[in-house]
């Protein structure tokens, strides 16, 4: 089993930090973090780069779907079990149906996207990284690259190139 390393570099600038995510991705070098102490629309866009779409949008579905066919379920089977006609309608009748199972489809959608973010998320995370330094809540910015430890020493260079102020291995 090859050595894991972890590599961190600190930047003061939001530009710098992003010519150092393209670096990386470019030395094949994409298992890193980033910390920032604001959000960044270029960070983002630059970490969000060629990564697939979320998969939490499929629970969204799998919920939503779910939370629709319990709707219909739960009211047949009531109207079904407990028989009051009403003005003459039928026992089931889809019309009426529809409001409960739409908001069943909302609510589990809903909870299902909840649980989605929790679990592809890997959250909540209960014990900082140890690489975590507090200047990335006031005015710097960090990248925490895993790498084999073969590519540590690239890591680190490329860091330094693009004008990280302070490399910790």
């Amino acid at each position: 089993m090859a050595q894991a390393a972890t590599v961190l570099g600190i930047f003061s600038q939001v530009d710098t930090t992003v010519r150092a995510i393209n670096a990386l991705r470019g030395r094949g070098l994409s298992d890193f973090s980033v910390y920032t102490p604001i959000p960044v629309d270029e960070i983002e866009e630059a970490v969000d780069h060629g990564k697939p779409v979320s998969r939490v949008r499929l629970f969204t579905l799998i919920g939503g779907l779910t939370g629709t066919a319990t709707g219909f379920f739960l009211t047949i089977w009531s109207s079904l079990k407990w028989n009051l006609v009403t003005g003459g309608k039928p026992i089931v009748s889809i019309p009426p149906f529809v409001i409960i199972a739409f908001e069943l489809t909302i609510l589990f959608g809903g909870l299902c996207t909840l649980l989605g973010l929790l679990f592809l998320g890997r959250l909540p995370k209960l014990r900082r990284s140890s690489n975590y330094d507090p200047r990335f809540t006031v005015d710097r910015f960090g990248i925490e690259v895993r790498c084999p430890a073969a590519m540590a020493e690239t890591a680190r260079q490329v860091l330094r190139e693009t004008g990280a102020q302070e490399v910790r291995a």
